[in-house]
C-alpha cells in the first residue's frame, strides 16, 4: 500500500556515493534530504568500482578541476568518516614501456600542472624503488602524489550514514510528480515523497530516470571488468597502471579495451582492472577481457603470474558522448537536477559534484564553474 510522507526539501533518485555524496552536502546546507534506491546502497555502478580518487588521468580541463576540488573534499571526509571508509592517499604511479610514451606522459604531465597537479618525472632506476616488484626494462614514469582510494560501497555508506538522509531501498521510482512541467516529487510503490526538487543520480540508469520527467539525457552503459587476487604481502604499493590506460578512459570506442590498473588493498587482495566496452547492459563473463587483463597485470608485475585469482567482478560505467558528467538544473524541467554520467570517475568526483548540487539547490555560490556540467548541452540528444 502506497504511503504519503512529509515533504523533504529534496528527493535524491540513487543510493550510490554520487547520490550518498549529494545527500551529505545538501543535509550541511540545512536541506532535508530523502535517498530512494530500487535496491541496496551501492548496488550499481559504485559496488563494482576499485574506489580510485585519480588527478593522474585527466588532462587539463572541467573534469581535471572537479577532481582536484573533490582530492581536497575527500582529504576532509576522511577526517570525519569511519576508518571502514578506508581511505588511503597511497600515490599513483603511471609508467611508460619506452621513451616515446614517456615523453608523451611529460607533455600530459606539464599541461596538468598549471591546474595544480602534483608530479613527480620518475627514472627507470627509481620506479623499482617506489615499486619493487615492477617488471624490469619500463623507460620510466610519473608518480602523482594526489591520487588515492577508498573502500566505496562503504564510504557511500558512510556518507549517507552522516547525511542524516531518509533512505528508502529496494523502491524503485515509478513516477516524476509534475505540475505544470515542474517537479512535485516521486512515487514509489510504497510512497509518495512530495518534494520541490529531484536529484537524478541514478548512474547508469539516468536517462530511464529523465524520460519519467519527460526528458532525455544520453547516458549509456560501459561495461567493465576487475579481478581480485588472492590475499597478498603489500606487494603493490600505489595505484599502479600503464599509460594506455590514459588513451582509453578519454576514448569513446565501443570496442573492448583494456589496460592494467593494478593496486593493492589494506586487506591484502590486488585489484586488477580495467576494461571498458560498450555491450549495453550485458552481465555475460567476458573470457576474452579476464585474459588481457590478467596477461597485463603480470606483464607490469611479473611477481603476479603465479598467484590465484579468486573471483571477479564486473559493472557499467555511466558514459556521456563528451566523457564530461551532467551536474545541475535542467532547464526543460524546473525542479529536476542531474548528477550523473561520471563514467568511470564517479567516486573520485562524487565530493565535488555533492557540493556542486547543493549550492544549486541552497542558491548559494558554486564552488566551481558548473558551466562545461550543465544538463542543457543535451537538450537536443534523442533518449538512449
Amino acid at each position: 500500500m502506497s504511503q504519503t510522507h512529509s515533504s523533504p526539501d529534496v528527493v535524491i533518485i540513487g543510493a550510490g556515493v554520487v547520490g550518498a555524496a549529494c545527500a551529505y552536502y545538501a543535509a550541511r546546507s540545512g536541506l532535508s534530504v530523502a535517498v530512494v534506491d530500487r535496491g541496496p546502497v551501492a548496488g550499481g555502478t559504485t559496488g563494482a568500482g576499485e574506489g580510485n580518487l585519480l588527478v593522474s588521468d585527466k588532462e587539463a580541463g572541467p573534469e581535471l578541476d572537479l577532481a582536484l576540488l573533490s582530492t581536497g573534499l575527500w582529504r576532509e571526509l576522511a577526517a570525519v568518516l569511519p576508518p571502514e571508509a578506508e581511505y588511503e592517499a597511497k600515490g599513483g604511479l603511471v609508467v611508460a614501456p619506452d621513451e616515446s610514451t614517456l615523453k608523451a606522459l611529460r607533455v600530459f604531465a606539464d599541461g596538468q600542472r598549471a591546474s595544480g597537479v602534483l608530479s613527480t618525472e620518475i627514472g627507470p632506476d627509481a620506479l623499482r624503488e617506489l615499486e619493487p616488484h615492477l617488471a624490469p626494462g619500463l623507460a620510466g614514469g610519473f608518480h602523482y602524489p594526489q591520487d588515492a582510494q577508498v573502500q566505496p560501497a562503504q564510504a557511500a555508506a558512510r556518507l549517507l550514514a552522516a547525511s542524516g538522509a531518509a533512505l528508502h531501498l529496494g523502491e524503485e521510482v515509478t513516477e516524476i510528480l509534475l505540475t505544470d512541467g515542474t517537479v512535485r516529487g516521486v512515487r514509489t510503490p510504497r510512497r509518495t515523497l512530495h518534494a520541490p526538487a529531484v536529484v537524478n543520480a541514478a548512474g547508469t540508469w539516468a536517462g530511464q530516470v529523465a524520460a519519467l520527467a519527460g526528458t532525455t539525457l544520453p547516458v549509456l552503459p560501459r561495461r567493465g571488468f576487475v579481478l581480485v587476487t588472492e590475499p597478498l604481502p603489500r606487494v603493490v604499493r600505489h595505484k599502479v597502471y600503464a599509460a594506455d590506460y590514459i588513451a582509453d578512459v578519454a576514448s569513446g570506442s565501443a570496442a573492448l579495451q583494456s589496460s592494467a590498473v593494478v593496486e593493492g588493498t589494506p586487506a591484502g587482495p590486488v585489484l586488477i582492472g580495467a576494461t571498458r566496452e560498450r555491450v549495453g547492459f550485458d552481465r555475460g563473463l567476458s573470457t576474452e577481457a579476464l585474459r588481457r587483463l590478467a596477461a597485463q597485470a603480470a606483464a607490469l608485475f611479473p611477481v603476479l603470474a603465479g598467484v590465484r585469482v579468486l573471483r571477479t567482478y564486473h559493472g557499467f560505467r555511466p558514459y556521456l558522448p563528451d566523457h564530461l558528467p551532467a551536474i545541475g538544473p535542467d532547464p526543460r524541467v524546473p525542479g529536476l537536477l542531474h548528477a550523473c554520467g561520471h563514467e568511470g570517475a564517479g567516486i573520485g568526483l562524487a565530493p565535488a559534484t555533492g557540493l556542486l548540487i547543493a549550492a544549486t539547490l541552497a542558491a548559494s555560490t558554486p564552488p566551481l564553474n558548473p558551466t562545461p556540467f550543465h544538463p542543457n548541452r543535451f537538450a537536443d540528444a534523442p533518449a538512449p
